[in-house]
């Protein structure tokens, strides 16, 4: 797998959007911390975080095509297929793709985060998304979404670090 060729491919996807294109590799540096910081040595478990993260909001242009809408729905929709085939232009692995799908496929949806790294992605686009979508303007709001969603040491310290210092 080449963590280069897939931002190439996501890259290429995305043409001139840069907002999407600037989403996704900060969710791949959340990403990349998260997995450092928990230790994370298992190649597969990275593997499948690192394209997940490149290609999470990949559904996110046919949900505006199909749907006007680029709701969170919509991208688990839309993503998997781009997902599974940007995935199969790159020779994964089928057990890669299917994880990965499904991650994608959920991305957005509380009661399908059934994994580390599922988990990890949870964490890292919830990163990307309280500073993008200015939540940290409400603290007390940011410590509910820490609490409920984040279970990793490394992404509540990364938060914390990030909202409350």
């Amino acid at each position: 797998m080449s963590k280069l060729k897939y931002i190439m491919d996501m890259k290429e996807y995305f043409g001139k959007d840069l907002k999407r294109i600037n989403h996704a590799l900060k969710v791949l540096n959340f990403a990349d911390r998260i997995m450092d910081g928990e230790n994370i040595s298992d190649d597969k478990l990275k593997k499948i975080v690192t394209i997940t993260a490149i290609l999470h909001d990949i559904g996110i242009k046919n949900a505006e095509k199909k749907y006007n809408s680029s709701s969170g729905k919509f991208q688990e929709i839309e993503g998997p297929a781009v997902a599974r085939e940007i995935m199969k232009n790159n020779n994964e692995d089928d057990d890669t793709i299917e994880r990965v799908c499904y991650i994608i496929g959920g991305h957005h949806t509380a009661s399908k985060n059934n994994g580390l790294d599922f988990q990890i992605i949870w964490e890292s686009d919830f990163l990307v998304n309280i500073e993008e979508d200015e939540l940290y303007k409400n603290l007390e709001n940011v410590k509910n979404i820490i609490e409920k969603n984040f279970k990793t040491k490394t992404g509540k310290r990364i938060a914390t670090d990030i909202f409350f210092s």
